[in-house]
């Protein structure tokens, strides 16, 4: 088994144990991640493959997305299919495309609605959206139509939507990707600087590098994992250089 190094058992472990993921297609069964083990407790995760290699299925996992076929998954001690509740308020998930994450009509009212049923009063709620617009670069746009905002800002209000449930893992899954360089470089920067635990699932490989640890993960298996520099050498010298 690949592992992290870490003393004890804490918050931040997440663990997979003999997992595997298959799902049906048209074409027949498809193994999505085949007996994948490993253990991190890696403050800022990158997680690198080619398309299809298996990564967002393992970013799936970690919040219940998707349930392994067999095996078992765990994040901070939470088994992620018997208490998967627990799982949606400790683990955030940003999906590459915001459009698909944005939900309600203006910026303010988004945010306002990932607070909903957490016990909070109308003005806690809007205190903290208040906060958190502030935080971001986002106050004067709070009664804007959502999707009238550029594509940074709507990668923005994503992950700030995520954020203001104040979950403890956040797992992002090719944040940038529909992005130009320069709103990449903020997301990716707002992300390896939060107090949270991160995921990210990533083909840039420059963010990969400021990671603390790096998966790699070519057809199904996991490959290796460690020092990000070293998996991305690896990744590039066997599996993109393949012929």
């Amino acid at each position: 088994m690949l592992s992290g190094q870490h003393d004890s058992a804490r918050d931040s472990d997440i663990a997979l144990t003999r997992v595997t993921v298959r799902h049906p297609t048209a074409a027949g069964e498809v193994t999505a991640l085949d007996d994948i083990s490993l253990e991190t407790c890696a403050h800022n995760l990158a997680v690198i493959g080619l398309n299809g290699s298996g990564k967002s299925t393992f970013a799936r996992l970690l919040n219940g997305l998707r349930t392994p076929t067999q095996g078992s998954v765990s994040v901070g001690g939470l088994d992620t299919v018997t208490d998967v509740r627990m799982l949606r308020r400790k683990v955030g998930f940003v999906f590459t495309n915001p459009d698909a994450q944005i939900v309600m009509p203006t910026v303010a009212e988004d945010l306002a609605f990932s607070l909903r049923g957490r016990g909070l009063s109308t003005g806690q709620i809007a205190e903290r959206v208040a906060a958190v617009l502030a935080e971001n670069g986002l106050a004067g746009h709070a009664d804007l139509p959502a999707h009238d905002l550029s594509g940074g800002q709507k990668q923005m209000l994503a992950i700030q939507s995520v954020l203001v449930a104040e979950p403890s893992l956040i797992v992002a899954d090719e944040p940038t990707t529909l992005l130009d360089a320069r709103n990449a470089r903020r997301i990716a920067d707002l992300l390896l600087g939060l107090p949270q635990q991160c995921v990210i699932v990533t083909h840039d490989l420059e963010l990969a590098a400021r990671c603390d640890e790096a998966l790699l993960f070519d057809n199904a298996r996991l490959i290796t994992q460690g020092n990000p520099r070293d998996v991305i050498d690896r990744y590039l010298s066997e599996i993109v250089a393949r012929p």
